[in-house]
Formats: structure tokens, sequence, C-alpha cells
């Protein structure tokens, strides 16, 4: 099937397909046109894409891992270097998320801060010069 064919199949645009390919991770041979053509398995490897890409794999990552991919959500065969892969994954995640955390809570610390000092002027001002008055 050519681009356009495997794009309405999966509802996933052309651009997509063909960075796909750019990344390792989708084969296309060429008609002697030069049109792209895709196997009959394209669907299905461009939906296990999708799904892995859904739960934040990079490309590189998916690359690594598709040889593993069985079926369309997909499930992965447990080989050691997928998993090695899929855990560093997760750990790079948990450092996102623990970094995401302590900004989330430094901002509200502020925002707290802020909202219990009202409507002061800050920082405040005695006199027409506009210099803050040290606290």
């Amino acid at each position: 099937m050519r681009i356009g064919e495997l794009s309405r199949r999966t509802g996933v645009n052309a651009h997509q397909l063909r960075y796909y390919e750019a990344q390792g991770l989708l084969e296309a041979d060429r008609g002697a046109n030069g049109y792209r053509e895709y196997g009959a398995n394209a669907v299905l490897r461009v939906k296990q894409i999708r799904h892995l890409l859904g739960a934040g794999l990079s490309s590189e990552d998916i690359a690594y891992l598709l040889p593993c991919a069985v079926g369309e959500a997909p499930e992965l065969v447990g080989c050691p270097e997928l998993l090695a892969a899929m855990r560093s994954r997760l750990r790079r995640l948990d450092d996102q998320m623990a970094t995401l955390a302590r900004s989330r809570d430094a901002l509200a610390d502020y925002i707290d801060a802020a909202e219990r000092l009202g409507s002061q002027t800050y920082p405040p001002f005695d006199d027409a010069d506009a210099e803050p008055v040290p606290a």
C-alpha cells in the first residue's frame, strides 16, 4: 500500500509516517515509480509505534523495543535488553516527576506567602524616588 492509504488506515499523517521511516521504525520498499510501498504489516506496526509513543517512549527507545513487540497494544516479550531499556526510561520519568513535584511545592509556597502578606505593594516604596525600603 502507498503512504496515503497507510495514513488513511492508521489516522497518522504522511509526514509522521516518513519520520517513522527515517527513524528506522517503519520500513517501505520503493516501487518502480519511486513511491513508497508498505507491506501488509505496516498498519499493525504504526499502531504499535503510536501506543509506545503514548507511553512516553522516545523513537530511539521504540526502535529498540519493536523487535520484541507482539500485537497492537503491543505486548512486549520480556527479553533482558528490553526490560533494561524500559526500566531505564521509568527511572528517567520518576526523576522528572520528582523534579516537577519539587518545583510545584516551591511555587505553592511562594503563592501561600504572597497571599498571607495580602495586598501590600512589593517592594515597599516610601517616596517618589521609587527606592525600595529595607525590611
